[in-house]
């Protein structure tokens, strides 16, 4: 747990930082041998990570940050929002948090939402474009096509409920996974995955003028596209995962972890589609998410049983 420093402390003698270069004393592969789930997605950031603020400067702007800031910058931009009570373990006090937050909006990097999760009153997190551009700026290696992606802002209002829950499934599969020794390597959301898919959909109609703009992929095609990417293809639909986990297993191996939240709002075919997609499924119940696994169907990437009709029954309650 990290002390709540006074960053006047801090000031003296401290040398100023540019494009999120740090001077602290931990060298990287001490800072890349934690299994915290916070962690994995600040891996890649050349951005504080004690306690002390540290002086960070990205092109022309000057900021102060120490670690828990920096952790809450990535959580937000990883996930788009993020309840700030899902942020609190690094805290020994609410008080603490706060103040945190308070300078992260005051500097511009963030924005705070008050808002209720189930029955709890909590605020919600999530970056301004500054804020993501000091995440983007302070990549260790820049153009990555596989790094972490950070985004700003809210996308989809009207899955705001579903999706402030998604933080917390991430936490509770990434601590399965270090519990075995594996290590995150990245967050994918279901909108880069699915972005990701209409650009292959529409691969043969880019930069035509005749293009009426419909996909015209062949369904072994798409079945393809999708069996390369470890995505279910069920009844002729490719199923996406609101969080996949990229990770490495112990011994090198690299392996996927796809999460869903559901809600009980899941009914009727788009519940049993999730339930034969396999994803590791975490019921929402209020402001709590409860942890249960699925296992996959045939040609699935983990282990389990297959499609049971009942499974679906048992999210849906």
């Amino acid at each position: 747990m990290w002390r709540d420093v006074d960053p006047r402390d801090a000031d003296r003698d401290r040398p100023t930082l540019s494009r999120g270069s740090r001077a602290g004393t931990t060298g990287p592969s001490e800072r890349d041998a934690t299994s915290d789930p916070r962690e994995a997605l600040t891996r890649e950031l050349s951005l504080p990570r004690g306690p002390a603020r540290e002086r960070v400067r990205i092109r022309d702007h000057e900021y102060e940050l120490r670690g828990s800031e920096v952790r809450t910058l990535a959580a937000a931009g990883t996930f788009r929002v993020v309840p700030s009570a899902d942020l609190r373990e690094q805290y020994r006090s609410a008080g603490m948090q706060d103040r945190d937050l308070a300078r992260l909006r005051r500097q511009g990097l963030v924005r705070t939402i008050p808002y209720v999760v189930g029955r709890t009153r909590t605020t919600l997190v999530t970056l301004t474009d500054r804020g993501r551009e000091v995440l983007e700026e302070s990549r260790r290696v820049r153009g990555n096509q596989h790094g972490q992606a950070f985004y700003a802002g809210i996308s989809k209002p009207r899955e705001l409920a579903h999706d402030t829950r998604l933080y917390r499934a991430y936490q509770q599969a990434a601590e399965r996974l270090s519990e075995r020794g594996a290590r995150v390597r990245r967050v994918v959301l279901e909108e880069e995955l699915k972005r990701d898919y209409q650009r292959f959909l529409q691969a043969s109609n880019r930069g035509r003028r005749d293009s009426t703009g419909r996909p015209d992929r062949a369904a072994e095609e798409i079945e393809r596209w999708a069996r390369e990417r470890h995505l279910p293809y069920v009844d002729g639909h490719v199923e996406f995962p609101d969080v996949r986990i990229e990770y490495d297993e112990r011994d090198g191996r690299r392996g996927v972890e796809d999460v869903e939240v559901t809600t009980p709002h899941y009914r009727g075919a788009h519940a049993a589609a999730k339930a034969r997609a396999g994803f590791a499924c975490y019921r929402s119940v209020g402001a709590r998410v409860g942890g249960m696994r699925l296992g996959l169907a045939a040609g699935g990437r983990r282990g389990g049983r297959g499609f049971d009709p009942r499974v679906a029954e048992e999210f849906l309650q």
